[in-house]
């Protein structure tokens, strides 16, 4: 397993080479008036990213979510995510699955923060035309750490080069979690 502490160095020197200034850290009081907000707490490395690299503003593309504060935030977009799946008759937002980057085109990067090590799940509405919605949630990374070591090196599905994630696999346990949610 990679070294967190390593990793977190990595995302934060990548982040200011790629954006030159970031936006401040995170308050140990905001993370808690968001796990307060959200009703779960955040797996202990995104905490750290939060705290240790920036509050939102780097990682791949779009870049992660502000936790808190001023427009689209993580936390402003899972309740909306939330209260929108559960006004439907089929919920497509699962309880825990906190999104922390918006790809656009309604697709975001989620971390399942049910899961012990933070897993990074892929939601993709666009195919689903019926209330499938757990063929929406794909399965990006078993964890946050090994996530972000793609990021780092180049070799996300994202990334030009790359083949556009064809191999990505379904997230197993969506459509227990979706019925969870309902």
């Amino acid at each position: 397993m990679a070294d967190v502490d390593d990793v977190i160095r990595r995302v934060s020197a990548k982040a200011l080479s790629v954006e030159g200034q970031l936006p401040p850290t995170a308050e140990a009081e905001e993370l808690v008036q968001a796990e307060k907000q959200l009703g779960f707490p955040l797996p202990p490395v995104l905490a750290r990213l939060y705290r240790e690299v920036a509050n939102g503003g780097f990682g791949p593309d779009y870049q992660f979510f502000p936790l808190l504060g001023e427009g689209r935030t993580a936390v402003s977009v899972y309740l909306e995510e939330r209260s929108m799946s559960l006004s439907c008759a089929a919920a497509f937002w699962p309880a825990g699955v906190l999104p922390i980057l918006d790809w656009g085109c309604g697709m975001y990067a989620a971390v399942d923060c049910q899961s012990s090590e933070g897993a990074v799940l892929l939601f993709d509405p666009n195919p689903i035309d019926n209330d499938d919605w757990h063929l929406a949630w794909f399965a990006d990374s078993k964890s946050l750490i090994n996530w972000l070591e793609t990021w780092l090196s180049g070799r996300g599905w994202y990334e030009e080069d790359t083949d556009g994630g064809g191999d990505m696999q379904p997230w197993e346990m969506a459509r227990a979690r979706l019925s969870e949610s309902s």
